[in-house]
């Protein structure tokens, strides 16, 4: 599946240069025709990517949600970079009107204002889109309205890509490319109505309500679901479901959280949830019997039919979540195999779920509790979740054939995965999940 998805998109991307190249018009500088390859493949990449953002099972289940978003992150400043260069390469730039009438461009490369415009305005959204998604963090937007200012973005982005194409391209006069294009559009909408219409509608047919909402850690809530009147959803422990708490599922208060909860359990659907500055930070205001709405499952950071022999689960801040989902269900189902949790906090009062982790550390789970800002009267593990401790826990014959799971902040994974890397634990074996995509 994985090869065909692959294939699939580079055909799309590439297609414009085919139905280029099939118009059979003579060719141009190499410079010219360099330039006009990079804007028409620069396009298609942009259309795309609606279909790559769009939460299509079909399209994350082989990847991965980590691959699949660094996927979409790469492709846009791909993209971006052959924007960028698609006017520069030109060396043919006249006006048409100072030359004799040549409908195949093959004389002039086109400067009409309005033309010009649209691409200029296409550039400058795509760049300022990139930027917000790279500065999201430290911009200080609520998510909604970062997610809204970028799906209409992006929208916006291609409208105008595609007037510049089609009244200043030569090879966009093409009646076939101009299908091409705007049955791409198309698609990039309806990708848009599936998340944003079509999914909450489905939505409204299975509700769920708040059973539970307390406060497990600092700024830090176990929120537990139950359906409401339906049998609740299949899903794999570690997944991660997009919900929406006491609002309109046609709304953009939604948020992807990883689900804390065992399937074996039940049909309830638990979550660890940080007060962020987004409708996260309202958690206190609920209360039991809210209406929620949930999308799920999502995601691949599962241990689901994994062969090794123990699970080794390493997580930063809230990106326990989805190893309590773990650690339940290796519980509720009397999974056999060694488990270890690293986690880490800034602090102590950071830590969540505590009762919980010593009562799997009383039956034989190994905790190891980090903290980077330890109090005086702190035992465990100081500093980062570093590469020291990763050999001193996991760097032994055994183990190291185990399975890794993370999940956390962007830092910590990349310096975890090179540490396991280092003692020799195959790519393979593992498994992670980020908090944030820049």
């Amino acid at each position: 599946m994985r090869l065909v998805l692959i294939l699939g998109y580079l055909a799309l991307a590439l297609a414009p240069l085919a139905l280029s190249a099939s118009q059979g018009l003579p060719p141009r500088a190499l410079l010219d025709e360099l330039a006009t390859g990079a804007g028409l493949v620069a396009l298609a990449i942009l259309l795309v990517e609606f279909v790559l953002s769009g939460r299509f099972r079909v399209i994350m289940r082989p990847f991965g949600m980590d691959i699949t978003m660094r996927f979409h992150q790469l492709l846009a400043r791909t993209a971006l970079a052959l924007v960028l260069i698609h006017p520069i390469l030109y060396t043919t730039w006249q006006r048409p009107d100072a030359l004799p009438n040549d409908p195949t461009r093959q004389s002039f490369v086109a400067l009409e204002l309005h033309g010009l415009l649209d691409g200029i305005y296409a550039f400058l959204l795509l760049g300022a889109l990139i930027a917000m998604a790279i500065l999201r963090s430290d911009l200080g937007y609520r998510y909604e309205i970062w997610r809204a200012m970028h799906g209409l973005g992006a929208v916006l982005v291609a409208w105008f890509g595609i007037q510049h194409a089609t009244d200043l391209g030569r090879y966009s006069q093409s009646e076939t490319l101009v299908w091409f294009w705007w049955v791409l559009f198309a698609l990039a909408v309806l990708s848009l109505l599936f998340v944003y219409l079509a999914k909450p509608v489905a939505k409204l047919r299975k509700p769920w309500r708040i059973k539970s909402l307390n406060r497990t850690a600092d700024r830090t809530w176990h929120v537990t679901l139950q359906p409401d009147g339906h049998t609740g959803i299949s899903y794999q422990a570690g997944q991660f479901a997009w919900i929406n708490l006491g609002h309109t599922p046609f709304g953009l208060a939604e948020n992807p959280f990883s689900i804390a909860s065992a399937p074996a359990a039940g049909p309830d659907l638990s979550f660890l949830i940080k007060e962020l500055g987004d409708s996260t930070s309202q958690l206190g205001k609920l209360r039991p019997g809210t209406r929620a709405y949930v999308d799920a499952p999502h995601g691949s950071l599962t241990i689901a039919n994994r062969p090794e022999p123990g699970i080794a689960l390493i997580a930063g801040g809230v990106g326990l979540a989805p190893m309590l989902g773990i650690l339940r269900e290796l519980a509720a189902t009397k999974d056999p195999r060694p488990a270890a949790l690293v986690y880490g906090n800034r602090h102590s009062g950071q830590i969540a779920c505590r009762d919980e982790l010593d009562s799997y550390a009383a039956t034989g789970t190994e905790i190891t509790q980090v903290l980077s800002e330890p109090g005086h009267d702190w035992t465990g593990e100081t500093g980062l979740i570093s590469a020291d401790l990763i050999r001193r826990l996991f760097d032994t014959p055994e183990r190291r054939s185990w399975l890794f799971v993370l999940c956390g902040p962007p830092p910590m994974l990349d310096s975890v995965e090179d540490a396991l890397l280092a003692i020799g634990v195959e790519s393979h074996q593992i498994l992670s999940e980020r908090f944030v995509y820049d």
